[in-house]
């Protein structure tokens, strides 16, 4: 582990951060590194701790260990996502695509393997919490109309997506994949052009994320991966938007 970090200029704004982990010394470490940056943090070592506090502390962003006592972090994961839109950042040190696609699945929005530097972790969650709530860089104005696209609205300043006018849940980061597309229909963009526009242009990590949430909002949109009608795949090159016909 890094040792204390030192000072930084680049204050992150008063954010509420929830660290998920049964490792006690480890949490330690990794609100230090927040409180540091002026996060207010609070921690919990198991699943029903966890719970209960995210409905309590309403947090922006929850660090979420797999492998918890009581409940586990998936299951912890699929609940807070029936309440919460925090961004969620999977700690696991089991270093298999299975554990990360299914975490990803049910609502994280970014994962790292242990052993991490908490100075990396860092930077994933002020990447995450410098994203606009409103995807100005996805082509949003203040008059600008829903997007369109056959049966599917999209509401960017409402962050809102509507399938025949019946509302569709959205993680953020899902919605801001969709916001990206929609804004330049037609253009297929890379997974690094969506990692820089819905992460961060300094994000570092495995691009495949970008597929894994990509099949999470075809499956939330109704989109058959073979035939889709929002999103399609330009094999070797990335993802533009379909017609919705």
């Amino acid at each position: 582990m890094d040792p204390r970090p030192e000072a930084s200029s680049d204050h992150a704004a008063v954010c509420r951060a929830l660290i998920v982990d049964d490792e006690v010394v480890l949490t330690g470490i990794i609100a230090s590194y927040l409180e540091r940056e002026h996060y207010e943090v609070r921690v919990a070592h198991n699943g029903p701790d966890a719970l209960a506090m995210a409905r309590e502390y309403d947090p922006d962003v929850v660090v979420l260990d797999l492998a918890l006592p009581g409940i586990d972090g998936l299951e912890v994961c699929r609940q807070l996502r029936t309440f919460s839109d925090a961004y969620v950042v999977m700690l696991t040190a089991r270093d298999t695509e299975t554990d990360t696609i299914v975490g990803l699945s049910i609502g994280a929005d970014d994962y790292l393997t242990k052993p991490f530097s908490p100075r990396e972790l860092l930077a994933r969650i002020q990447a995450m919490l410098r994203r606009p709530r409103t995807p100005s860089g996805a082509g949003a104005t203040e008059d600008a109309p829903a997007r369109v696209f056959g049966a599917m609205r999209i509401d960017v300043l409402g962050r809102q997506v509507f399938i025949h006018d019946l509302p569709i849940l959205l993680t953020r980061t899902e919605f801001d994949l969709l916001a990206a597309l929609s804004a330049r229909p037609g253009v297929v963009l890379s997974r690094r052009q969506l990692i820089e526009t819905v992460w961060d242009e300094q994000w570092v990590g495995d691009e495949h994320l970008v597929d894994v949430h990509v099949g999470n909002l075809r499956r939330k949109l109704g989109d058959d991966a073979g035939k889709p009608r929002y999103v399609v795949t330009v094999r070797g090159v990335g993802y533009r938007m379909g017609t919705g016909r």
